[in-house]
């Protein structure tokens, strides 16, 4: 029996050696293989660089070797493919690059033929290199000229309408080809080409006399114009991406804040403004974006919509209100909203004199107070003001676009007190229509209960329960806003006006500041009144015990499970509370 067990344990033993063997050999084929791999492709690499390099010689000394034959091109771009490395073969790249253009229509003629999606690959490709060899600008020892010339060219209509003369062919070509090298870090190059080669002292107006600002500035548009129908779907939304990624989501450069900025936002330059806000809009919804970034796209929403709020669609112009209610949410506080509040006259000249300090530290690059108090005066000049206006004026104006113009309203007086744009305020709190619409959102705001019954959000807020975030966030905008408005422009109202004018006939009521009558406003304040307590309770749940326990239930519904994060939501969601109740 030893003998038997012994003999299993041997053979057991034997069999594990072998295999460890096989194993260890088999490891051994596979790192050979790749060595013998890596040494052949080196070789190879040394063979056909030489034979480029013989090529290219015989091309410059007039040899048997032309590079005005297509094919030829063709065959050296196909080695130049194969053995690239850019610290080896930048050199050969731009040499390759000044051929091409050169010879651009002998070598576009291919796709016009049997190797025409080779002569695509191979177009895309070199493209591809000249992105990344741009993206060293900052190499004086570098040639940019011809890489950048190589970019125009060949993304231009002008280098394949005159060879193939067909105009869909040709806009699907430049599709795929833009679509690529924003691939392959397109924009990137750009911004560094941007920054590298241009003053920090240029400005929209010396663009005439940088013929490389004018170069710059043609290619970061040109990608912006194509639909791109031709690639696969979400191409266009890539593309906005990118640019809003490298250009607008960082702090601005010099270069960037007046030249960039001023260029797009001319009349002239032909921005696709609508585009852009859709993009940024769907951009927003499918990812969290860090809030960092938003002083700087919302300046640039801001400026360049200056120059093109009159020309956007009814639905357009909604798009660009939801962006707005997205990004000034995201805004830094305004210190000189939360400072200024008990300070007097003397010291607001010393933050105003902050404030221009603050505009461009150190790094070169213009600082987030000044980005975010210069996003806050836009928004109260005389054009903004009247866009948002006549969209809550207008008879079809959507029980979003109130709600949306409230969050935006309620925004600005919490977290930006001293920076209200008053002009925007006071035309709604004097609008009698506003005002009555407003009430009556609030006053028709439902929400479903456990039993599965409708019940008014404000029966809700009086009885003190806590709601939903969601719920919560439809209904404290409106509220707030409304609750400032109405008690401004109360001070304004006359008595007769209040009272009802007992001189007016029967049946007809005069134009009045007055958006209720007197029966409405019983209803009205009973309402405020019972909200009132309610909020009480809402802001201060120690006043009822049961409260916390609501509360903790209500966040559970939407996904807050950790103590610490919904003891945060718990008090940010008070605080809100207190915040409608003081005003």
């Amino acid at each position: 029996q030893e003998e038997k067990a012994s003999l299993l344990h041997r053979t057991q033993e034997e069999r594990r050696k072998r295999e460890e063997e096989r194993r260890r050999l088999k490891n051994a084929i596979i790192i050979q293989s790749f060595v013998r791999g890596y040494r052949d492709r080196k070789h190879q690499y040394s063979i056909q660089r030489s034979e480029f390099d013989r090529c290219a010689n015989l091309a410059q000394s007039g040899g048997t070797f032309s590079t005005a034959n297509g094919a030829n091109l063709t065959f050296l771009v196909r080695q130049l493919l194969f053995f690239y490395r850019q610290n080896e073969d930048s050199k050969r790249l731009v040499w390759m690059c000044q051929n091409l253009i050169k010879q651009s229509s002998q070598f576009v003629k291919q796709l016009d033929g049997p190797d025409r999606l080779t002569c695509l690959f191979q177009i895309k490709r070199l493209l591809g290199l000249c992105c990344r060899l741009l993206q060293n600008c900052n190499d004086d020892s570098l040639n940019v000229a011809l890489p950048m010339r190589m970019l125009e060219v060949f993304s231009s209509e002008n280098t394949y309408l005159p060879v193939l003369q067909d105009v869909s062919y040709v806009t699907s070509l430049i599709e795929q080809i833009l679509h690529y090298m924003i691939q392959k870090g397109y924009y990137k190059s750009l911004y560094l080409l941007i920054n590298n080669k241009l003053p920090s002292s240029i400005e929209y107006s010396d663009v005439s006399r940088v013929p490389i600002a004018k170069i710059l500035l043609e290619n970061v548009l040109k990608p912006l114009h194509f639909t791109y129908s031709s690639c696969p779907e979400g191409a266009r939304q890539q593309i906005f991406a990118a640019f809003t990624e490298e250009f607008l989501a960082a702090p601005f450069t010099d270069q960037i804040f007046h030249f960039i900025i001023p260029a797009l936002a001319d009349v002239q330059t032909i921005f696709p403004y609508e585009l852009f806000l859709n993009a940024l809009l769907l951009a927003e919804s499918g990812c969290s974006r860090r809030s960092d970034q938003a002083p700087w796209l919302f300046y640039f929403v801001l400026t360049v919509g200056e120059t093109y709020l009159g020309s956007l669609s009814e639905e357009g112009l909604l798009v660009y209100l939801r962006v707005l209610q997205t990004f000034l949410s995201q805004l830094p506080v305004s210190t000189a909203g939360t400072n200024c509040q008990d300070a007097n006259s003397d010291s607001e000249d010393e933050d105003e004199e902050i404030s221009k300090t603050t505009t461009t530290p150190g790094d070169g690059r213009i600082s987030v107070q000044y980005i975010t108090e210069e996003c806050l005066k836009k928004l109260d000049t005389k054009q903004q003001t009247n866009t948002l206006l006549n969209m809550v004026w207008r008879d079809s104006a959507s029980e979003e676009v109130f709600t949306l113009m409230a969050s935006i309203c309620h925004t600005l007086m919490v977290q930006h007190r001293m920076m209200v744009p008053k002009v925007l305020l006071y035309s709604l709190a004097f609008n009698a229509r506003f005002l009555r619409h407003l009430w009556y959102l609030i006053s028709s705001m439902t929400t479903r209960m456990i039993t599965g019954s409708m019940v008014p959000l404000l029966q809700v807020i009086s009885r003190g329960s806590p709601m939903s975030l969601e719920d919560s966030s439809r209904i404290i905008p409106l509220f707030y806003l409304f609750s400032s408005l109405f008690s401004h422009s109360l001070i304004s109202i006359h008595d007769n006006e209040f009272f009802g004018d007992p001189i007016e006939v029967v049946g007809q009521r005069q134009s009045s500041m007055m958006p209720f009558t007197l029966e409405e406003l019983v209803i009205l304040s009973r309402c405020l009144r019972d909200a009132c307590l309610g909020i009480i309770k809402l802001a201060y749940p120690e006043t009822k015990p049961e409260v916390r326990e609501e509360y903790i239930a209500a966040f559970r519904s939407v996904g807050v499970t950790k103590n610490t994060e919904m003891q945060q939501c718990i008090q940010t969601e008070q605080k809100r509370w207190i915040q409608l109740f003081k005003v």
